[in-house]
């Protein structure tokens, strides 16, 4: 097959966020609705680029790179490795993004995602980044999900380095998660809004 620039915009996402579901790809590229996005991800299946496949019950099937789509992209050959105890997080992680870049009109280039923020880092000890980050008005933004209750400690670093780095900081907490929503409120800063993750699976389940 031939791949049109469309293809490369799929194959680009994909390894950009490790992986992604049918509505993410549906979304970032641009597709007129659901059919037309699940025709092209099938060409694709099957010429070989990319992989469906399913890994949990219950969730949608995920888009991967084969060797052959790295190949393309000139990217690592290395596959990226899909956590199933992550999985969950990942996936509200591409759900917030969708819903971000409506609500700012971003494009894809204002984005920089947590993989491409650690490949920035280089090959040194393994530092905590933000899920990704934006530009909106010559401000650099950062966005966190966070869906469990985390360690003081280890919270209240990530928003102090997120503080020191980022001008504006966005958190995505379920509504009922009142110990990091609390953590937020009473460390001082003032440059963070919190987003309730409900908010954006009404979102998600809307159409957008």
């Amino acid at each position: 097959m031939r791949l049109m620039d469309r293809d490369l915009v799929i194959l680009r996402e994909i390894n950009r966020w490790r992986f992604c579901l049918g509505r993410h790809i549906r979304f970032l590229v641009g597709f007129s609705g659901e059919r037309a996005c699940d025709r092209r991800l099938k060409i694709l299946c099957e010429a070989g680029y990319i992989l469906k496949k399913k890994v949990l019950y219950g969730v949608p099937s995920l888009y991967t790179l084969t060797r052959k789509g790295r190949v393309i992209l000139s990217t690592s050959l290395k596959a990226d490795k899909i956590r199933l105890e992550t999985l969950t997080h990942d996936i509200t992680v591409l759900d917030a993004v969708i819903f971000i870049i409506d609500k700012y009109k971003l494009s894809l280039d204002d984005i920089k995602t947590e993989k491409e923020l650690h490949s920035e880092d280089g090959f040194g000890t393994r530092k905590h980044v933000p899920d990704f980050v934006f530009k909106y008005n010559d401000k650099n933004v950062c966005v966190e999900v966070e869906l469990t209750g985390k360690a003081k400690d280890k919270f209240l670093k990530n928003l102090k380095n997120n503080y020191l780095k980022y001008d504006n900081q966005i958190w995505v907490i379920p509504i009922k998660e009142t110990r990091n929503r609390s953590m937020i409120e009473k460390s001082g800063y003032t440059d963070i809004k919190i987003i309730d993750c409900e908010v954006i699976k009404n979102y998600i389940k809307s159409g957008k």
